[in-house]
């Protein structure tokens, strides 16, 4: 029921490239396979994967450093002909020296080419347990690289195998299985309890809840009827659906998103195209100093221990794996992030640009007051006649005060002898009298006196940036209706944790009137812009980032699309079934859910900051590798050994991005409450 004062209605395959993509350092160890091999289910915490890998590693290297340190393989090896040794270092090391000679063709030098000088050194000195193991340990980081690409891309992997393979269509009343690219718009397709929609669609029978998380990465279900659209990769819970297609295959939202994801290496950071300059720039450096080295030391194997330590492939693949995890695992939760610029630019982002309609708020009105004027009706009765008589416009106010009625539990009939007039409201007849509902001008126009206490009421309310009806029987005004969009859920926490985040500059975007803007910007606490055209949008962002601003715009990815596109990252939110809001941002939130935003700059800084320990960690160990390999501390097999190790830790630390952002400390979301008119329970008349 409706309170005596007011009502406040509640709204109750992916093709990827391999890690190494384009950098000149890792070619060879990539390219007869990294990212592919079997794909990984059910693993939940990959990084205790990742560390038994490291585990193991650490093993064989120890027993190898030991075994070579104790003189057994120098043992064993002494009873072999060379010949047989040199076989078994051609074959062992084939895939590597086949490598190294396509790269030679094109021109190229990669890091293998200057460790397959120091095996060919270590093997023309008689040094056969060096050159052994140092195969050994080639092919051994060969594999953890491999295996790295494969865990970063575990999160693509799994949201890829959701795509349905088959589908059940109607044909000459038959139900007939076919494979999902043979079926074409148009087609009638059945979906049963529990499968996957095949198809983006139109339900044209049945009802089901569907669950839309790999969509949308919500897990509660949507209830779904005739009329309503549905995705393919969605899950029909129960019920029986079929869906009248309109996309197919890649065309689907989820095809468009799988492509986009996939897409998402060739997109590189800034701080990847460089850790790839350097890796070009970092083998002829590496080279040089070895030469230094045996010039210095007259030791040839401290020469062939700097080439083989200083291997620059950790170097190339530390951001590319680190993307591809925070990519892949934010498509899982509903964020589509397009690349490792995206992900840099969020981590630095410091000032937040938000459009208002359908972005701060729902973009659709509900009543918020209904005041009745007299004693003639009370709440109830006037928000049912008045529904009563917009029950036959088609204006979003209209249906606005129509839902309001069904909702609270009233069933209004359609009044007699309706007539609209455009931009003024509407008149009805309706138990025998002439109902009039719209603005002062349509009563005013009928002759209808309008009370003071009346005019002051709906001053109030348009004081709040509320729109107002006013609603006339039989030439008396009896009663006042107050709409207004309402800010969406979680906004207010959401933005709270912006500025938590560092995001302390937030202003409110709107093409609206100011008294609108303003009353949405001082419930939020932000500044604001009001009565802007596209143009002006896009000069507020630039006015941003000429006082230095990493400038974060959220809008519907539209009717927005110029403001996004000049911000350093744009975001489209509620984007799932819209190609052009897909293409028009940096970033898509796929369901209108705001804790989504302050959840991409946790994933854009998480990202980053990996990536920075990566960088780090693998420069560091390098130049400490190389030194002791110059001064003869470190030789050539615990050299081959060391090279391997941190690619481990590269896929150990990136592996951590596969988990969502720490939430656990993340205030609930409660539903900001909704302006009303408290204490005015009825106009007097002859107020």
């Amino acid at each position: 029921m409706i309170a005596s004062a007011s009502m406040s209605i509640d709204d109750s395959g992916v093709r990827t490239n391999s890690a190494t993509n384009g950098a000149p350092a890792c070619e060879s160890s990539c390219s007869d396979g990294c990212g592919t091999g079997e794909t990984a289910r059910g693993r939940t915490v990959p990084s205790v994967v990742s560390w038994w890998i490291m585990g193991g590693v650490a093993g064989i290297v120890v027993a190898a450093a030991v075994g070579e340190r104790l003189g057994w393989f120098d043992a064993a090896l002494e009873r072999l002909p060379w010949w047989l040794l040199a076989a078994a270092l051609l074959v062992g090391g084939w895939p590597v020296f086949a490598g190294v000679v396509a790269a030679a063709r094109r021109r190229r030098v990669t890091a293998h080419t200057l460790m397959s000088i120091g095996v060919l050194a270590a093997a023309v000195i008689g040094e056969w347990t060096a050159a052994l193991l140092i195969v050994f340990f080639m092919r051994l980081a060969d594999w953890i690289e491999q295996r790295t690409g494969e865990r970063s891309r575990q999160a693509v992997r799994e949201l890829a195998e959701l795509a349905p393979v088959v589908a059940r269509v109607l044909r000459d009343g038959h139900e007939i299985e076919l494979p999902v690219e043979r079926v074409a718009a148009g087609d009638l397709v059945v979906v049963r309890p529990g499968e996957r929609i095949p198809v983006d669609g139109e339900v044209v029978e049945g009802t089901a809840p569907v669950d839309e998380a790999s969509i949308t990465g919500e897990s509660v279900p949507v209830d779904k009827a005739g009329g309503d659209r549905v995705f393919a990769a969605t899950i029909a819970q129960a019920g029986h659906l079929v869906v009248a297609t309109t996309r197919v295959g890649e065309d689907t939202t989820f095809g468009r998103i799988l492509h986009l994801v996939g897409e998402a290496e060739a997109r590189k950071a800034p701080i990847q195209r460089f850790a790839d300059r350097f890796a070009g720039y970092y083998i002829p450096v590496v080279a040089a100093l070895a030469l230094l080295t045996l010039l210095v030391t007259g030791e040839v194997l401290n020469a062939v221990a700097v080439v083989v330590v200083a291997c620059a492939c950790a170097i190339v693949i530390a951001t590319p794996v680190a993307v591809l995890a925070s990519v892949g695992s934010a498509a899982r939760r509903g964020l589509v992030i397009k690349g490792g610029d995206t992900l840099e630019r969020l981590a630095t982002v410091d000032a937040l640009v938000v459009d208002k309609t359908g972005t701060l708020t729902t973009g659709k009105p509900v009543v918020t007051d209904v005041v009745p004027v007299g004693d003639g009706l009370d709440p109830d009765q006037l928000l049912s006649a008045v529904a009563a008589v917009e029950q036959r416009s088609e204006h979003p106010l209209a249906r606005a005060v129509v839902e309001a009625a069904t909702a609270a539990g009233h069933h209004p009939r359609s009044g007699h002898d309706f007539t609209a007039h455009p931009g003024r409201g509407v008149a009805a007849s309706l138990n025998g009298r002439r109902w009039l509902v719209g603005t002062r001008v349509l009563l005013t126009e009928a002759d209808v006196r309008i009370p003071a206490g009346v005019e002051h009421v709906a001053g109030s309310f348009e004081a709040e940036g509320k729109t107002v009806f006013l609603a006339a029987a039989a030439d008396t005004v009896v009663g006042v209706l107050a709409l207004a969009d309402t800010v969406r859920d979680a906004v207010a926490t959401a933005l709270d944790e912006l500025r938590r985040l560092g995001l302390d500059r937030q202003v409110m975007l709107t093409g609206d009137n100011e008294r609108v803007a303003a009353t949405i910007a001082e419930s939020l606490g932000i500044d604001h812009r009001a009565d802007l055209l596209p143009d002006d949008k896009i000069a507020a962002i630039e006015q941003l980032q000429a006082e230095g601003h990493v400038v974060l715009m959220v809008g519907d990815g539209i009717n927005d699309a110029p403001a996004l596109a000049q911000a350093d990252v744009g975001a489209a939110m509620g984007v799932a079934g819209t190609d052009a809001a897909l293409d028009a941002a940096d970033l898509a939130l796929m369901r209108e859910d705001w804790d989504l935003v302050p959840d991409a700059l946790l994933v854009g800084r998480r990202s980053a900051r990996t990536i920075r320990q990566n960088l780090y960690f693998t420069a560091g160990y390098n130049l400490i590798g190389v030194a002791l390999a110059a001064v003869g501390i470190l030789p050539p097999v615990w050299a081959a050994a060391a090279q391997s190790l941190p690619d481990g830790v590269v896929l150990a630390n990136s592996s951590r991005l596969l988990r969502a952002p720490d939430r656990t400390k993340r205030p609930s979301s409660p539903r900001l409450p909704q302006p009303a008119r408290e204490g005015v329970a009825r106009v007097g008349r002859g107020a």
